[in-house]
């Protein structure tokens, strides 16, 4: 993970998923959460971004604390907070942190990382780390929940080149996405060429990412979560709650500490 990347990035990272919908994706948390974990109270989200599912799961009476590797995204997290009720407020904290060596003051019921942020983790080494932090933070028959890019998926449907548009009333942004798959490390190289037009400024700034994305396989992610003391005890399509197939790209998972 390249922190440099995201607090870039963090500037227009709500802009850009303007159009995701974040009710639809908490709700569909919490379902699992009631399913596996019902009496969960209190939550620790891994890489939180901006705020917004921390948000959302603390306007449905959880305590959250978040923690992301951009200063930037914790800042718009921090200033959602600010502008929420008292009470959601209250139940929400934020802090700088890496999700391979975070430890908090205390266990939690629940963990979640969310956005494919466990895909971001590209070496076994940042993985088991990723691993070891859920295994030290989550309380004895606790659960986690992920959602990654799933191995099967990407290597028969592969990823292309795509182009969107987006824009409010000041910027009108174009982000290029070309792909570059390496079946050897299980990753995928999503180069972005970024331009911000100022429609005040008629100035363009331009941009140039390169997010690195491991995909994962469900017989890997039972070795790496048996060895930290997790059980995989549910494994579906992100959303559609469909069974996993070959042609799934987003996968999510539910481990529970044993």
């Amino acid at each position: 993970m390249d922190k440099k990347v995201f607090n870039t990035y963090s500037q227009y990272y709500d802009l850009l998923y303007k159009d995701k919908d974040y009710l639809i994706e908490t709700n569909y948390v919490i379902s699992l959460i009631k399913a596996y974990n019902i009496n969960t109270k209190q939550i620790l989200e891994l890489g939180c971004g901006t705020g917004m599912h921390a948000s959302l799961l603390a306007e449905h009476g959880y305590k959250v604390e978040g923690i992301d590797l951009s200063q930037t995204m914790l800042e718009m997290a921090l200033e959602r907070q600010r502008k929420s009720s008292i009470e959601v407020s209250e139940s929400l904290s934020f802090y700088e942190g890496d999700i391979r060596n975070y430890e908090s003051s205390k266990k939690f019921d629940t963990i979640i990382s969310l956005f494919h942020v466990i895909s971001y983790m590209t070496s076994n080494e940042d993985l088991n780390q990723a691993f070891t932090t859920v295994s030290k933070n989550l309380k004895s028959n606790g659960i986690f929940i992920f959602d990654c890019w799933h191995g099967p998926g990407v290597l028969n449907d592969k990823p292309i080149k795509r182009t969107k548009v987006f824009e409010n009333e000041k910027i009108h942004i174009t982000r290029v996405a070309t792909p570059g798959l390496f079946p050897d490390k299980n990753c995928v190289d999503v180069n972005f060429d970024i331009s911000i037009l100022s429609k005040h400024s008629k100035k363009v700034e331009k941009l140039q990412e390169i997010h690195r994305m491991r995909y994962l396989f469900t017989e890997e992610l039972k070795s790496i979560s048996n060895n930290h003391g997790l059980e995989i005890i549910h494994a579906e399509e992100w959303l559609t709650k469909k069974p996993l197939t070959e042609h799934s790209w987003n996968a999510c998972y539910v481990c529970k500490h044993k």
